[in-house]
C-alpha cells in the first residue's frame, strides 16, 4: 500500500466514524431496540439479513407506504431498497393489500386450489411464455426444485452457475471464483457439501469458459440470471446468451433462467424483452407483491420428459410422490390471491413505463454529477434498476467486481445515505424504481450524492 493510499484509506474511515455517530445520535429507539433484539435473536434481528446496514445497526420500522418508510424514531426516508426487490411492487399497494384482506377473510391456506390460481397460471404463461407452472414459498425453493428437476430428467449431478452469482439459500450456488480457483463465497460454510462433486463455476460472459465447462458432460444445468445484479450488476455482453442457449443445447443441459432481480426489466421480464428461451423459468419476490412467493415454470419439452419418470396422476390413485421439492404452503390461497393481484394491476406495462422512465431520469442525473465532478465512476441501468460503482467501466465479470470493488467507500456512502433519508440496497448501491417512486424522490437523491461528492472533495478523498 503507497502511501497516498493508506492516507486515503484512512480519511474514508475517520468519515464513515464520524457517519456512524450520527447515526447513532439520530436513531436512539432503533439503538435500544437493536440491543434487546440481540437478548433473543441468533443475530440480532429476525432474519440475520436485517443486520447489514451501514450504519452498524438496522432502522427499526414503524410503517412504509409506496416508495417511504417511516422508522421508529421518526425519520422518513425514500426507499431505494426495496425490501431487495421483494417491495418492488411499493409498499402497501392498495390493490394488493384489498385482496390479501379478501382473502384472509376467506381463508388464508387450504391446501386446495381456488378460481384466481387457474387466471395465476394463464397470465404467468402470458407473460414469460407458455410453461407449466408451480408456485413454491421464495425463489430459492423453486431454484432448487428447477435443479432436482435437471437432475432427474438429465441422470447429471453438477450445476454450473456464473462466479458472483445470487440465487438465494441454494448450496451449489454458493462458489465463487477467487484467485483463480474454485472456492466458497464469503462467509459461507461447505456444511458438508462436496462442492467439486456438485458444482461448477465461470464467469459471467466467458464464452470460452462456458463451453469447456459444459464439455465435460456431467452438468445437469446451467442457473444464471440474464445479467448479474448481486455481486454489482455486471452487463451482458452481445451474443453472450445466444452463445449460452446454443451451447446448452448441444450439450444436454438444461438452461434455467432466474429472473428475481430481472423481473424489474419489463412485464415479461429481460426474458420476453430479449426473446430468451429458457428450459426452465424462475422469479420471486416481487411477484406476490411482498407476499413470500416464487415460481418456476417448464417447457413442454422439460415437462414431457418429467412426466415420463413421474406419469401424470391416475384418477383412480392419489399421487404420493412428493417429488421431493414443494411445500405445505407453497401455492396458499393468500400467495395466490396477491399475486394476482400484482400481475393484474400493479406490475402493468403503463407502470413499468413509469418505472423505467424514473429509473433513467436517476441514472441520468447520477452521470451528470460523476462527470462533472471528474470521478471515475459508473452508473449502470437495466429497466427500473440502476446502480453506482466505483469503476470506471462496468466490470464484465466477477473477477472484474473483485478487482475494482472499494467497499470502503461503499460503506460509507451507504452510512451517508441512510442519515440523509435514503435507503439503498445493504449489499452494494443499486436502486430500485417501484409505480410509487417519484420525481421528487430522485432529485432528493441527485441532491445527496451531490452532498456526498463535496464530503469527499472537501476531506480530500477524492
Amino acid at each position: 500500500m503507497t502511501a497516498a493510499t493508506a492516507e486515503r484509506a484512512g480519511v474514508l474511515n475517520r468519515l464513515l466514524d464520524a457517519e456512524q455517530e450520527r447515526f447513532r445520535a439520530l436513531h436512539p429507539r432503533s439503538a435500544a431496540a437493536w440491543q434487546e433484539g440481540r437478548q433473543h435473536y441468533l443475530y440480532g434481528g429476525p432474519s440475520h439479513w436485517m443486520r447489514r446496514w451501514a450504519g452498524g445497526f438496522p432502522v427499526y420500522a414503524e410503517e412504509a407506504q409506496g416508495a417511504h418508510i417511516r422508522d421508529i424514531d421518526g425519520r422518513d426516508y425514500v426507499d431505494f431498497c426495496l425490501g431487495d426487490t421483494g417491495g418492488m411492487c411499493g409498499h402497501a399497494p392498495e390493490a394488493v393489500t384489498e385482496a390479501a384482506l379478501a382473502q384472509l377473510k376467506r381463508g388464508a391456506t387450504m391446501m386446495l386450489p381456488t378460481e384466481d390460481s387457474v387466471w395465476v397460471g394463464a397470465e404467468l404463461s402470458r407473460r414469460f411464455g407458455p410453461k407449466y407452472w408451480t408456485l413454491t414459498t421464495s425463489a430459492t425453493d423453486a431454484n432448487r426444485a428447477a435443479i432436482r428437476i435437471s437432475r432427474m430428467i438429465t441422470g447429471r449431478r453438477k450445476v454450473l452457475v456464473f462466479s458472483g452469482c445470487y440465487h438465494g439459500g441454494v448450496e451449489e450456488a454458493h462458489v465463487e471464483i477467487r484467485d483463480g480457483r474454485v472456492g466458497l463465497r464469503n462467509m459461507i460454510h461447505p456444511n458438508g457439501i462436496d462442492h467439486d462433486a456438485v458444482s461448477r463455476v465461470v464467469e459471467f460472459n466467458d464464452v470460452a469458459g462456458l463451453e469447456a465447462a459444459l464439455a465435460h458432460g456431467d452438468v445437469a444445468c446451467v442457473l444464471t440470471e440474464p445479467l448479474m445484479t448481486n455481486f454489482g450488476m455486471i452487463p451482458v455482453d452481445p451474443g453472450f446468451h445466444r452463445a449460452l442457449r446454443d451451447l446448452t443445447r448441444r450439450a444436454g443441459t438444461v438452461l434455467i433462467i432466474d429472473e428475481t432481480h430481472t423481473l424489474s426489466c419489463g412485464p415479461g421480464g429481460y426474458t420476453e424483452s430479449h426473446g430468451l428461451e429458457p428450459d426452465i423459468f424462475v422469479a420471486g419476490k416481487a411477484i406476490a407483491g411482498g407476499i413470500p412467493a416464487g415460481v418456476f415454470g417448464l417447457s413442454h419439452e422439460i415437462a414431457e420428459r418429467l412426466w415420463k419418470l413421474v406419469p401424470h396422476v391416475n384418477p383412480r390413485e392419489r399421487q404420493s410422490a412428493h417429488l421431493g421439492f414443494g411445500g405445505t404452503l407453497a401455492g396458499n390461497a393468500l400467495t395466490v390471491a396477491t399475486m394476482r393481484a400484482v400481475l393484474e394491476k400493479v406490475l402493468t406495462s403503463a407502470n413499468y413505463e413509469r418505472m423505467i422512465g424514473t429509473a433513467t431520469w436517476l441514472a441520468q442525473e447520477a452521470r451528470r454529477l460523476i462527470a462533472a465532478a471528474g470521478l471515475p465512476w459508473h452508473v449502470t441501468q437495466i429497466g427500473a434498476r440502476a446502480e453506482i460503482m466505483f469503476m470506471p467501466q462496468p466490470p464484465r465479470s466477477g473477477a472484474d467486481v473483485i478487482a475494482g470493488r472499494q467497499p470502503d467507500l461503499e460503506t460509507l456512502l451507504h452510512a451517508f445515505y441512510i442519515n440523509e433519508g435514503i435507503l439503498v440496497t445493504p449489499f452494494h448501491t443499486m436502486l430500485l424504481m417501484c409505480p410509487a417512486t417519484s420525481a421528487r424522490d430522485v432529485d432528493k437523491h441527485t441532491a445527496v450524492l451531490a452532498q456526498f461528492i463535496d464530503l469527499l472533495r472537501g476531506a480530500g478523498a477524492i
